[in-house]
């Protein structure tokens, strides 16, 4: 394949990365409209927003296999149709019932595509410095997607209904699809290999649990019968996975690859990192809406300084990260990400363009972080494995994406609604949620409406600097916990191999000889 040919199939799958990204945040900016016009209550705003990712992270493992069985070129289509049917669905969604299950379409459509990207990634560059550069790239796009997700949706909605955050996606899809049929690689998979639609579903039976008691352990009135009831379901769903996977010839995943500590640090390390994300961008462009009083576009220029740092910074990384190895970028990158979250909690009083050098720190952080986990994953997995580790990999990012917003959103909600203060005269449901007390201040007379807005945006503060707090906890963490686990470790298998003569990986497989053909993707 020509060198044109190898970044234009690159940039193709970087356009399907993009859309899959973008949406996984385009809604922060948009949700205090939703909210308003379909009548979405607290309870429906987190299903809006873990529609997606909680069904993109129970379907990934099951994607990835699929692809290896009929083809990644072919898994990538079919995702690209489906994205864009269920990007119609959202646009013109009637009620938030209508929007969750477009949502969750959407999210069926992606994990088709996500494995089916970076696997392709995989068999179209053979050299190794241009395959980290095109990691490098996947991962600032993945990055990025997400940081310009805000913004996307709020210069739409400057112009445009909500639907439209949805609908911009058809046109993106329509040329990635003619993109993909003339250009990347064809190939027929493996039809002997099973697929498991059941794992799949056992794996979203314990996610829909798992988030569910974080959205119950996290409501002032919890009911903890309930919770303990969906942790029991979550637990059992997750170990009937594991168990059924032990037992099969074929697994979605195969446990051994989780022994090799580069990938487990790897896998780690991605989680964390779009825990951080979207967790503060999720709360970040709420309070610069809702405290603030910015318009979504201005919120989403503001939380777009996040790619500022974030692009750079994994294209950067990924063109010399065989010079530094992953330890330093992944370690070294959760740190900086950490002091760019410390900065902007220590920055909450001050105006609003103070926050720029914080969101610039983390996405430096993040950025880097990112492409050192991509590498590790995919460069220490044995060819065979490559769409199976492209799934742990995204299933990594989605649950990190899932729990930041699911455990950050809760903290938020929660600690709004225990630590409020309504003044005299002002309505029950302004306790609720930050949302319904800017609107029944709307309707206040003048006085009352100021006094409710003081005590509404002061509690909060209080959740948004939790939340903050959290989240800089959690970097922290996992810098440590990456700078310790790959001390001494090789940047990837194939060095590990030159370093040892040839010794079988820790994945267990036999060992290759440098240079033959099972070597290369």
């Amino acid at each position: 394949m020509t060198p044109r040919r190898r970044w234009a199939v690159l940039a193709t799958v970087s356009a399907g990365l993009l859309l899959i990204s973008v949406d996984m945040t385009v809604l922060y900016t948009a949700l205090p409209t939703l909210t308003s016009d379909l009548g979405a209550d607290a309870s429906a705003k987190l299903w809006i927003i873990n529609a997606y990712p909680l069904v993109m992270a129970g379907l990934l493992l099951g994607a990835g296999t699929l692809g290896d069985r009929v083809g990644h070129r072919r898994m990538y289509l079919i995702g690209l149709l489906v994205f864009g049917g269920a990007s119609l669905l959202a646009a013109f969604a009637p009620d938030p019932a209508v929007l969750i299950a477009a949502r969750a379409l959407l999210a069926v459509g992606a994990a088709a595509m996500m494995p089916a990207t970076l696997s392709l990634i995989r068999t179209t560059f053979d050299d190794e410095r241009e395959r980290g550069i095109a990691i490098g790239v996947w991962g600032s796009v993945a990055v990025c997607g997400a940081a310009l997700g805000p913004i996307v949706g709020g210069l739409l909605l400057e112009f445009f209904w909500w639907g439209s955050v949805f609908l911009i996606n058809v046109p993106v899809v329509v040329a990635a699809l003619a993109a993909t049929l003339l250009i990347a690689p064809r190939s027929s998979g493996r039809g002997d290999k099973p697929w498991d639609p059941v794992a799949s579903l056992l794996v979203m039976v314990g996610l829909v649990g798992l988030v569910y008691a974080v959205k119950e352990v996290t409501q002032p009135t919890r009911s903890l019968p309930v919770v303990a009831l969906a942790l029991l379901v979550s637990a059992l769903g997750f170990w009937l996975f594991v168990r059924r996977q032990n037992r099969r010839e074929h697994p979605l995943i195969d446990f051994a690859l989780l022994r090799d500590r580069r990938i487990m640090t790897g896998v780690i390390a991605a989680g964390l990192a779009m825990f951080a994300t979207a967790g503060v961008q999720l709360v970040l462009t709420q309070r610069l809406q809702l405290v603030l009083g910015l318009s979504p576009l201005e919120a989403g220029l503001i939380v777009a300084a996040f790619a500022l740092g974030s692009l750079p910074a994994g294209i950067l990384g990924g063109a010399l990260l065989h010079r530094w190895g992953v330890r330093p970028l992944m370690s070294g990158g959760m740190a900086v990400g950490a002091i760019g979250v410390a900065l902007l909690l220590l920055l909450t009083p001050a105006g609003h363009g103070w926050l720029l050098p914080g969101l610039v720190l983390v996405g430096v952080g993040e950025g880097a972080a990112m492409v050192a986990a991509s590498v590790a994953i995919i460069s220490n997995a044995p060819a065979h494995r490559a769409g199976m580790a492209a799934s742990v990999e995204e299933v990594s990012y989605e649950l990190g994406s899932l729990t930041g917003v699911a455990v950050l959103g809760s903290v938020l909600t929660s600690l709004y609604t225990a630590t409020v203060r309504l003044p005299d005269g002002a309505p029950e449901q302004a306790a609720d949620s930050l949302d319904e007390a800017v609107a029944e201040a709307a309707v206040l007379p003048p006085a009352q409406g100021t006094a409710l807005l003081d005590a509404a945006t002061t509690a909060f503060d209080r959740g948004y600097q939790l939340a903050l707090g959290i989240t800089a906890a959690a970097l922290v963490a996992g810098a440590v916990h990456a700078g310790l686990k790959l001390r001494g470790a090789p940047a990837t298998a194939a060095s590990e191999q030159a370093d040892d003569g040839g010794a079988p990986p820790p994945d267990g497989d036999p060992p290759v000889p440098p240079g033959s053909a099972a070597h290369r993707p």
